[in-house]
This record gives C-alpha cells, structure tokens and sequence, in this order.
C-alpha cells in the first residue's frame, strides 16, 4: 500500500510539474524584432501611434512613431476591409499597447501581420482563409462532389458507384 501511495504521489508531482510547464505562454516580442521573423507565427507586443484607414478600407495599424519616416519603419499590423465586421473597431486601440498574435509576412519591403479576427488581440489565431485555387469551381448549393473522384462517375453501361440496379434486395419483413 506505501509502494502505491509513494508511486501516486510521484506521479502527481510530476505532472503537475508538466502542466505548470506547459502553461506559461510565449512572451511577446516588440514589433523591431518581430520585423525578422518571417513566415513565423509570434505574439508581437507594439504601441499603437495611430490608426490609418485608407480610401479601399483597409486599415493599417501605425506601431511606428511619429519621429519615424515611413521608409524607415520596417513593420506594419494591416485589417482588409473584408475583416471589418470580425476584427471591429480599432480606433479604440490608439495610443495603446497592444499584444497581437499572427504570422509575420514581407509586405511592399517590409514585415507585417494581417489583422483578421479580434481573438489575435487576446491570443487567438488568425481566422482561416481557404486557398481559392483548391475551392475553384465549387459552390455548396450545386448538386455534385467538389472533387472528380472516379468511383462516383458512371464506368460505361451507366453503371456507378452504389447503382440502384445492383444493390442487394431487402429481406421481407
């Protein structure tokens, strides 16, 4: 009984040593830095100068400051206008401290991070964007597979994958 107690108790302070590992999250780096973390998904903590929305409705977070010229301010955090309804306002996040989750990507020759949804403000990821190339061609209120998949197309003679005609009669009740 000792042996087991002994063996129940280890275990318990081992895991909790796990969890209590595990449950620190990444910190935040500052915007300078992040600007070198390409293709990376980070958590980038920047001051919000000002917000800038542009004739299409794109916004533009301005994290860099006003003694910076545009040519030297090498990271932007940009919302498409198509985002506008998940991300919300962000007039609010002016002259604040933001922390901002997301991938860092070469935008115009600099680094920047695309605002889709307003969980990156809190940790979350980017909302999900699928690739138009893999959706081409596919609309979900037609009556056909997305993909030619070849077991369900007719093989001559119209004979098709589940064809009424070979289908095994039901058992009489």
């Amino acid at each position: 009984m000792a042996l087991h107690l002994s063996f129940c108790l280890s275990l318990l302070i081992e895991l909790s040593a796990l969890h209590a590992f595990a449950a620190q999250p990444k910190p935040c780096v500052p915007a300078d830095q992040a600007s070198k973390m390409l293709n990376k998904d980070v958590c980038v903590s920047a001051y919000v100068y000002d917000v800038v929305q542009l004739p299409d409705g794109t916004r533009f977070l301005d994290v860099c400051s006003p003694q910076t010229s545009d040519d030297d301010c090498r990271f932007t955090i940009l919302s498409p206008w198509e985002d506008h309804d998940l991300v919300g306002e962000l007039r609010k996040y002016r002259d604040v401290e933001v922390k901002v989750r997301g991938i860092v990507q070469p935008m115009h020759g600099r680094a920047g991070m695309v605002l889709s949804h307003a969980r990156q403000f809190r940790g979350g990821p980017p909302r999900f964007k699928p690739n138009p190339l893999l959706a081409r061609g596919f609309n979900a209120e037609e009556d056909r597979p997305p993909i030619r998949d070849p077991n369900l197309r007719t093989q001559g003679s119209a004979r098709t994958f589940m064809n009424t005609r070979n289908q095994e009669p039901m058992p009489a009740k």
